[in-house]
């Protein structure tokens, strides 16, 4: 029987393209976590969405031992919740489970909270997609990048799949040796490359950022080309960061960086890199060392949204 508590509840959620995380907290304590698919509406459609968010949301409550119903803010951050349409779906969608106020923000928003909270600081962020977000001390913001995997997301893990086979494509029309190329043949249980050739320009497209893990192994064991694309990556991660540096602290002092999401969080590779790059850029900036978990900045934006309801 699941023991229910009687304190404040809050509920914190980043809303992913491949993964969906929820965190169940009171006023000052986390009091569990769990993970879900992704919840990302428009690379994953409202059916799987609902699925990943109500099964995140029931497993960190049953693990906390609170009741859904009892929870008195939620604060969930998803790429796209600028579009009013989305950011109504994804509350639709949670209303059906927990009660109380539905906050939806975009994903670089609980990413900045839970770096900086109300301080300046530029958020780089790299999981399924990619974006650099930041605000300086007078309060504004700018971002770089995040205009979707088609035209944008560079650094991303989608971009890093994309990117390691049409560079393997490219090793085989020149003769270069690479391991890429047969472990996403293998990966998607195909029989050929020409196989390979018609998936990857099949309609609807493949999910690229599955193949980020074969890159990171391929790098492992000694691949130059997965390697190269990894580099190439937290290049253009941090030429990101330098974008929305450049346009919210102009005068070159001390810039505090962070960074989120699952390829920097898996690759120290790509960390150091985008930490080399950076600083060469921007010698003055400040890199966190450790990789920010912007769920814990939904949960914290839960909680002064109830208390801004309670002072007023």
């Amino acid at each position: 029987m699941i023991k229910i508590r009687t304190v404040s509840v809050f509920l914190g959620i980043d809303g992913g393209g491949s993964k969906t995380t929820c965190a169940v907290g009171d006023e000052k304590s986390v009091l569990a976590t769990a993970t879900g698919g992704g919840s990302n509406l428009i690379r994953v459609g409202e059916a799987q969405a609902r699925e990943s968010l109500h099964s995140a949301v029931q497993q960190a409550c049953a693990g906390a031992g609170v009741d859904p119903r009892k929870v008195r803010q939620t604060c969930i951050g998803v790429a796209g919740a600028a579009r009013p349409e989305i950011a109504d779906q994804v509350r639709h969608l949670l209303s059906e489970i927990v009660s109380g106020e539905i906050n939806v923000v975009g994903d670089m928003v609980i990413a900045l909270e839970a770096a900086f909270g109300k301080g300046p600081g530029i958020i780089v962020i790299a999981g399924t997609g990619s974006i650099a977000y930041g605000r300086n001390e007078q309060g504004e913001a700018a971002r770089a990048g995040g205009w979707g995997f088609a035209i944008s997301d560079e650094g991303s893990g989608h971009w890093i799949g994309r990117s390691a086979l049409s560079a393997a494509m490219r090793a085989q029309d020149v003769g270069e040796k690479t391991e890429i190329l047969g472990r996403i043949q293998k990966f998607w249980q195909l029989s050929t490359i020409d196989d390979v050739v018609r998936a990857a320009n099949a309609l609807p497209a493949r999910d690229f950022s599955s193949l980020f893990p074969l890159v990171l192994s391929a790098a492992g064991a000694g691949d130059a080309l997965a390697s190269r694309v990894l580099s190439q990556a937290g290049a253009e991660l941090a030429e990101l960061a330098k974008i929305a540096i450049r346009r919210l602290f102009p005068n070159d002092g001390a810039v505090p960086v962070a960074m989120a999401g699952g390829v920097f969080r898996e690759s120290a590779f790509i960390r150091q890199v985008f930490y080399n790059t950076l600083r060469s850029f921007y010698p003055a900036a400040t890199v966190k060392s450790t990789v920010i978990d912007p769920v814990l900045g939904a949960l914290e934006l839960a909680r002064k949204a109830a208390g801004k309801g309670r002072t007023a």
